[in-house]
């Protein structure tokens, strides 16, 4: 590899709700059961907080509910733990599902000879239950949330622990993709060498375009795809 030529890859991270998990305004629902069982969103009109939940989709949940209640971190685990609850009743009453093409696409990523991480900025106990719900523990590599790296994004911390765990050789060997702000500027904070939205959660092609994303997709897989032509594959992986 010449110093001009793109490092191929040895790691993806990729974004649970919206990117690979269905969402279908869950987190939204469940945000709103935990408003009113805690009262953390009352100091704020309601339609300023449930936006400010959805521009800060992907985020982990205990900096959003901190924002919300004002910078008291006792309210806001108090909530977090509202919402968390709230999300598993949700999903016990609808039960969840992946995005259409996402188990196949990292699948594909698999067999390309890369390891997959998924990032979360659920609990852990929330994250499990999406994993196991859909069947995907053996699917992975990795599943992280905030409390596993330090910060929730979009800090690089749940990119750079994703490398650490995987034993990744460097940054630029590594690509990041979601469906939010946040998962981008997460990716571009951390160093990696490509970062990707998708269009299948939160977040419009402007805002994840005007992130710094190298590429928006309609969704998670059209990443390989895009992986190749930016010539980020290994030769024997594409094959």
């Amino acid at each position: 590899m010449t110093a001009h030529e793109p490092r191929p890859l040895e790691l993806v991270v990729l974004d649970m709700a919206g990117t690979t998990v269905r969402d279908d305004g869950v987190v939204e629902s469940a945000f709103q059961r935990a408003a009113e069982r805690t009262g953390v969103a009352d100091r704020m009109p309601w339609e300023d907080a449930l936006q400010y939940v959805r521009d800060t989709m992907g985020q982990s949940k205990i900096d959003v509910f901190t924002h919300l209640a004002g910078g008291d971190r006792e309210a806001a685990r108090r909530a977090t733990a509202a919402f968390e609850g709230a999300y598993a009743e949700i999903v016990a009453e609808q039960g969840v599902s992946p995005i259409p093409g996402a188990a196949d696409a990292i699948q594909d990523l698999k067999d390309a000879g890369l390891a997959v991480v998924l990032t979360t900025g659920f609990a852990p106990v929330t994250r499990d239950a999406l994993l196991d719900g859909l069947g995907w523990r053996g699917l992975v590599d990795l599943a992280l949330s905030p409390v596993d790296a330090g910060r929730g994004r979009p800090a690089p911390d749940l990119v750079l622990t994703a490398l650490m765990r995987t034993g990744t050789s460097a940054v630029a060997a590594v690509a990041v993709a979601g469906d939010t702000v946040s998962d981008v500027e997460s990716g571009r904070r951390a160093g990696a060498g490509f970062v990707a939205g998708v269009l299948t959660g939160a977040h419009d092609f402007r805002a994840l375009s005007g992130a710094g994303a190298d590429a928006v997709l309609a969704d998670v897989s059209a990443l390989r795809g895009s992986l190749a032509e930016h010539g980020l594959l290994r030769l024997v992986a594409t094959s």
